[in-house]
């Protein structure tokens, strides 16, 4: 398409040719190890927390966290691990929508206002 911005990503200069390219093998790495720890972590907190709350708990606090994340960390790598990773892993979008309930509706309002307070609070 003419005229197309590229997209925005800050972790990648699109002007230095090696950050061009899409899979690199520690960043593949660190996302996967990370995607599985927080898979862990989610399971052992929805054990101790199960239901519609411990969803809702999960996704709220993963949020924030990717908040303060990005805040403050600037390595792309660091990122990785734990923001695609670790708490990508974490938190479960996926299965919260499942449940037909105030869960639906609240938790993703809930998270994207944690992950601004986050942010706010670590800048």
């Amino acid at each position: 398409m003419p005229n197309q911005p590229d997209p925005i990503d800050p972790d990648v200069d699109l002007h230095v040719p090696a950050q061009r390219q899409e899979l690199h093998l520690p960043f593949v790495a660190l996302v996967s190890l990370g995607g599985g720890l927080g898979g862990v972590a989610r399971y052992g907190l929805s054990s101790a927390v199960p239901g519609t709350w411990g969803l809702f708990v999960i996704n709220v606090l993963g949020s924030f966290l990717i908040g303060v994340l990005m805040g403050l960390v600037p390595k792309p790598l660091v990122r990785a691990f734990f923001g695609v990773g670790l708490l990508g892993g974490f938190t479960t979008f996926s299965s919260y929508a499942a449940s037909w309930s105030w869960a639906l509706f609240a938790t993703p309002v809930c998270a994207v206002l944690a992950a601004f307070l986050g942010l706010r609070v670590t800048r």
